[in-house]
């Protein structure tokens, strides 16, 4: 097993400048068990409600059909699944070395997916039994990786082709309509794509870039037209993941090609005209391919997923002012090949998508930024992409 282990690892290594991702068969078992939980149970009470509980959302990005999976959150962290729901569109069935696939709207009412097998992208109501698809629309471009939501504009970030952003607005009634003229490329084709966000209250826009080691931006005026693109070298190769703090501060995952024990975790400042400069870091934690960033609600501390460590590691962050130290290493272990992560709403626990072992680690987190095991859910689809956590 151990050997089996390590042979992973070192295949992920390899592979982190294309994609920071592992690409599996499809597990037809973990298919049959959401299944057969397709359904939601209307006769519970509504467990979203009072005593801490929520959900957490992946998209299974099956060829066949793209659904989001469901998990009922329990008061504890732990996850049970609760269903599965269409999103109208398809999946490619693995990897695609990215962040973002699927995210919760700005009301929390909303989810926010991509369909990188149909070019599209979806909205899904959030209902007392489960999801209601309220649109599926062309994405503007090739293999959406990405989205994000400010206000009534949404963009999404396409990596497929040539690369490209294309905007959308969200109407009253949650669904989806393309912005003419809104599509604008990337710094270079074929520039390995991995998340698009928004940034200083809807003013711009930042993309990561694996192939090209840029940040991108564009400013986007109030109809959602992008303007002027700048972009920036990263400190360190292989930009991927990032989390957005206060004042134009990111923080950027950069996994250095794969290279063993090389990662960093990179601020930036962005400007309201969109000027990128560097605020912090590169800062170390002697872990591989560190590909996935999220921060805390108090904004204390960033965690990374190092997907070739299997392993998470816990860095301290001012999101006012980009500074970053190394808080934990080795804050927690995972199973094989640790990727997506995610928050609930509170940060009281993180959710870890793991590509290699097709599960989701869930930890609980401690007021001085430290983590603890609370559950490895298995069954998740081989492919999978993407967390929300509510």
């Amino acid at each position: 097993m151990k050997q089996t282990k390590k042979g992973i690892a070192i295949a992920i290594s390899m592979l982190v400048l294309a994609s920071c991702q592992k690409d599996r068969k499809l597990l037809s078992e973990n298919d049959a068990t959401i299944e057969s939980a397709s359904k939601p149970n209307n006769n519970k009470p509504n467990e979203d409600e009072g005593s801490g509980k929520g959900h957490v959302y992946t998209l299974s990005n099956q060829i066949s059909g793209n659904k989001v999976i469901d998990y009922r959150r329990a008061a504890n962290g732990s996850l049970t699944l609760a269903g599965s729901f269409s999103t109208g569109g398809t999946g490619t069935g693995g990897g695609l070395g990215n962040q973002g696939a699927i995210i919760l709207g700005q009301d929390g009412g909303l989810l926010l997916a991509v369909n990188p097998g149909s070019n599209s992208i979806s909205s899904l109501k959030i209902t007392g039994g489960g999801l209601n698809l309220k649109s599926t629309v062309h994405s503007g471009g090739i293999r959406p990786v990405s989205i994000t939501q400010h206000g009534n504009i949404v963009f999404v970030l396409n990596a497929g082709g040539d690369g490209n952003i294309s905007g959308f607005t969200l109407g009253n009634n949650d669904k989806l309509q393309a912005i003419p003229h809104s599509t604008r490329p990337l710094s270079a084709v074929n520039a390995g794509a991995a998340q698009i966000s928004f940034i200083n209250n809807g003013k711009g826009l930042v993309i990561t870039e694996k192939a090209t080691n840029k940040i991108t931006t564009y400013t986007v005026n109030e109809w959602g037209i992008p303007g002027a693109m700048h972009t920036h070298t990263s400190a360190k190769p292989t930009p991927f993941g990032f989390a957005v703090g206060r004042h134009g501060n990111i923080f950027v995952s950069e996994a250095v090609g794969g290279a063993p024990g090389a990662s960093v975790l990179t601020s930036y400042n962005i400007s309201n005209n969109g000027a990128i400069t560097l605020a912090d870091g590169p800062v170390g934690a002697g872990q591989s391919a560190a590909c996935w960033v999220v921060i805390t609600r108090n904004e204390k501390y960033a965690f990374t997923t190092n997907t070739a460590s299997d392993n998470l590691s816990t860095f301290n962050v001012n999101t006012s002012t980009g500074s970053i130290s190394v808080l934990h290493a080795i804050a927690a272990t995972t199973a094989i090949g640790p990727i997506d992560a995610a928050l609930n709403n509170n940060s009281k626990f993180l959710y870890v998508l793991n590509s290699g072992s097709n599960s989701i680690g869930v930890y609980a987190v401690a007021d001085n930024g430290s983590l603890s095991s609370v559950q490895t859910l298995p069954g998740v689809p081989a492919g999978a992409t993407g967390l929300a956590a509510k």
